[in-house]
């Protein structure tokens, strides 16, 4: 019998019932790609522990959307599946995962029965969307040195892991541009005396 987080102890207890006796829990490796374009989703997440990366791509360049944390979901596969329309985005875990995956036919007919299942996922809707804006914003007005220094941070506080381990490469791909630009930012970020560079590795000073 699956064990349901405290913080859904809220829901309705016929609703926690089918969620037993219907979802999956999974551990998924780091490095594990759940979801890729153009895939029909059969199954939405519910992170319990680890990290999960959202991105997209176009040619060879990626962007990255959003990370699932511990007690969210994702909200572009839940509203892809409550169409049944392909996904439009990459998911792939970045640390070891543990994921309550809940059958899609079975999350169209919650949401209908149960307004709690409603509320856990537009509550999120409100939260992804915000975030949205913020992205727009900084692609729109801050300088490549700003959005990697900001990305930087959120991903040490996300991780909660500082120095970070992660190459430049990666932070373009995240980033949605080329390593060449990412080296070129670290090394003013490092004189400016916001980071420090290791092997593989990056420290965020005063942290």
């Amino acid at each position: 019998m699956i064990e349901i987080p405290d913080y859904l102890s809220h829901l309705n207890a016929d609703l926690l019932e089918r969620i037993r006796s219907t979802a999956q829990l999974k551990t998924l490796p780091k490095n594990t790609e759940i979801l890729r374009e153009g895939q029909y989703i059969k199954v939405i997440p519910l992170v319990l522990k680890g990290l999960i990366k959202v991105y997209t791509r176009y040619k060879d360049r990626e962007l990255l959307l959003y990370y699932i944390q511990p007690r969210e979901s994702c909200i572009m596969s839940f509203s892809a599946s409550l169409e049944n329309d392909p996904s439009s985005i990459y998911a792939v875990t970045e640390e070891d995962t543990e994921a309550l995956l809940m059958p899609v036919k079975e999350v169209r007919s919650w949401i209908a029965d149960y307004p709690g299942m409603n509320r856990l996922f537009f509550n999120q809707y409100k939260q992804r969307y915000s975030e949205l804006l913020d992205t727009i914003q900084h692609l729109m007005f801050d300088k490549m040195d700003k959005r990697l220094y900001k990305h930087l941070q959120t991903k040490a506080s996300i991780k909660n892991q500082n120095p970070l381990k992660i190459s430049h490469q990666q932070l373009a791909d995240e980033l949605g541009t080329v390593r060449e630009v990412i080296s070129r930012v670290m090394k003013k970020l490092e004189t400016d005396g916001l980071v420090r560079q290791h092997t593989q590795k990056i420290e965020l000073l005063n942290w």
